[in-house]
């Protein structure tokens, strides 16, 4: 649905969450799946597809480890964090 530009997770996230649903996660966001956001955020993203702005999305892994994918408003970047890292 959008580009995502250049990816970057911090050093918490590549030590913390499985390779394959950091891939699996950002794969959802690219396609609109926000995760675990309230329907306010939501629809706050899918305007931002619409008018701008930056994308917000929230997962759980498997292991119930939260993190977030953040793309900026230019699509120029995407970064994969921790909350504690926010």
């Amino acid at each position: 649905k959008f580009p995502l530009g250049n990816i970057f997770s911090t050093p918490g996230v590549i030590q913390s969450i499985p390779h394959q649903e950091i891939v699996d996660a950002l794969m959802r966001h690219a396609s609109g799946d926000w995760g675990d956001l309230d329907p306010e955020d939501k629809q706050a993203n899918d305007d931002a597809l619409v008018h701008g702005g930056r994308i917000f999305s929230v997962y759980h892994d498997r292991n119930g480890n939260k993190f977030y994918i953040i793309t900026e408003a230019d699509r120029s970047m995407t970064t994969i964090l921790l909350p504690e890292e926010y």
